[in-house]
């Protein structure tokens, strides 16, 4: 076993443990913090309280736990969230007010606080910066998720590692995700926030499974300083990547999905248009079920970029289907020119990539998704009871 993100950037240590569907993950890390929040306005306790925690741009561990969300849940829901720092705040020698706090599972419910406590003070004692450390404390946040999810992108200078769990209740501004992001780089907490925003924009919130927008979302990022001052660049172009990674890989394993789906717009006026349009063609239920089937039906996806409210001409666009590998035309200016069953044979993989040329400018942009099957439905028929 080899290490594979957190737990290889210096200054980090994690562990956690799994009972059932309630898992607890502690990481510990000192240094500069900045987190981004889920846009809904149904918000979890652990995110009302974070927005306010992280205003002091620092954090020293962060909790979170599996199995209950601990969202619509009032004032007691808060008072559980600041409870749940208190406990590893105990538990690790570290200030409440300088631990992150987040939770996943189902809305609506209490946290079980003294099963909580009670891993908590199993997982504390055992944190290390291992392989098996980092594997452990990735499966405990994971709820519908098939398999963790992780990624390490090093640079000459400095490492950016990071864990991730999501598989359904997906839409952009953010998704139901959980981010624990890690640097050895040294960047102030402003510098911090400012690349993590942008990385986000281009990662996380350009993925779809069911264009649900969770109650939950969190990505944080802690800078321990370790490997001194790096370009600001380089860092937010690595920190892009290692976001976007996760993001694929949460995209991947959506609910149900047997296909990983990539929509690439360019052509477009600005990136905001080419993004606009790249989320309305991976949140298409059209789009999603046809991929499903195998079925290269271009014109759901030139419907569905229509749809987007950016202005572009519909006979000037190219479209073409790809497996990853080999790309073919489906549209050529607006002029139908498939062969079908070329189409059909690039659909059979693991991978299904549209690239959308609006002729209409240089931008582009990216965007993630996943097929819909059946399995979706049966997931989520069933997800409380």
């Amino acid at each position: 076993m080899s290490f594979k993100s957190i737990c290889a950037v210096p200054g980090v240590k994690a562990w956690g443990v799994k009972e059932g569907k309630y898992g607890l993950a502690l990481i510990s890390a000192s240094g500069t913090a900045a987190g981004v929040f889920t846009a809904n306005l149904v918000r979890a306790a652990p995110i009302e309280l974070m927005k306010k925690q992280m205003k002091a741009g620092r954090l020293e561990a962060v909790i979170a736990n599996s199995g209950c969300a601990n969202a619509y849940t009032g004032k007691r829901g808060y008072a559980d969230a600041v409870t749940m720092t208190e406990y590893a705040g105990e538990a690790l020698g570290i200030k409440p007010s300088r631990i992150g706090v987040a939770s996943t599972g189902v809305i609506g419910r209490y946290l079980d606080l003294p099963l909580i406590k009670k891993q908590c003070g199993v997982v504390a004692p055992k944190l290390a910066s291992t392989p098996e450390a980092e594997d452990l404390a990735e499966k405990a946040i994971m709820t519908t998720d098939l398999v963790p999810k992780h990624a390490l992108v090093e640079r000459e200078g400095f490492t950016i590692g990071g864990i991730t769990k999501g598989s359904g209740m997906i839409a952009p501004n953010m998704g139901t995700m959980l981010a624990f992001i890690y640097t050895d780089a040294d960047i102030g907490a402003a510098k911090l926030s400012e690349a993590l925003k942008l990385a986000t924009k281009r990662s996380f919130n350009r993925v779809v499974v069911d264009g649900d927008t969770s109650t939950n979302d969190i990505a944080l990022c802690t800078a321990t300083g370790e490997a001194g001052k790096v370009n600001i660049k380089e860092f937010s172009a690595a920190l892009e990547e290692c976001c976007r990674s996760l993001a694929k890989q949460i995209a991947a394993d959506g609910e149900g999905a047997s296909k990983l789906l990539e929509i690439v717009v360019k052509g477009a006026k600005k990136e905001d248009d080419a993004e606009k349009v790249a989320r309305t063609v991976i949140e298409s239920p059209l789009v999603k079920t046809a991929v499903y089937g195998e079925d290269p039906n271009w014109g759901r996806v030139v419907a569905a970029a229509g749809r987007a409210g950016v202005k572009f001409d519909p006979n000037a666009v190219s479209l073409w289907i790809s497996d990853g590998n080999d790309r073919f035309p489906l549209v050529k200016s607006g002029a139908i020119i498939a062969d079908l069953a070329a189409a059909k044979m690039a659909m059979r993989g693991k991978n299904v990539v549209f690239i959308l040329d609006l002729d209409a400018g240089k931008a582009e942009a990216t965007a993630w998704g996943c097929d819909l099957t059946e399995k979706y439905v049966e997931i989520n028929g069933k997800y409380t009871t």
